[in-house]
């Protein structure tokens, strides 16, 4: 039984990487899609240091995945204005977005259907998944 739920996890996984391989926005390794999901999903400040231990991973593989997401305005680094040794990373308009696909796809690819929604004169649509190009 937990095999099966296990698979149909990995299934998801999967289904939810190859849409993102198909679209035209941002294709990221599974270091940086970590770091990302890290920034986003898990509220406070986080730097360089704390990825590094969070992740497991040293300070340079963060620096370069961090790279990778500043050139993709996924996420920007800046210098703490309290301790100008450390480096904060911030979220942006544009990973923000990039995290709504991500939900958007992952939705899709386990059959979950958005539920309708009352319009102004009372009437219910279907909520459209809108792609956001990256």
């Amino acid at each position: 039984m937990a095999q099966a739920q296990n698979d149909q996890m990995l299934n998801l996984l999967r289904d939810t990487i190859v849409s993102l391989v198909r679209k035209d926005g941002p294709d990221l390794s599974a270091r940086q899609l970590g770091v990302f999901l890290t920034c986003y999903l898990q509220d406070g400040a986080h730097t360089v240091r704390g990825l590094a231990q969070e992740l497991n991973v040293s300070k340079p593989a963060i620096t370069r995945a961090l790279d990778r997401l500043g050139e993709l305005d996924l996420a920007r680094r800046k210098v703490d204005p309290l301790d100008r040794r450390s480096v904060l990373v911030q979220r942006t308009l544009k990973g923000s977005a990039f995290l709504r696909e991500m939900r958007s796809l992952m939705s899709e690819a386990s059959g979950v259907v958005k539920p309708a929604a009352k319009t102004s004169r009372g009437s219910v649509e279907r909520m459209n998944v809108r792609r956001i190009a990256g």
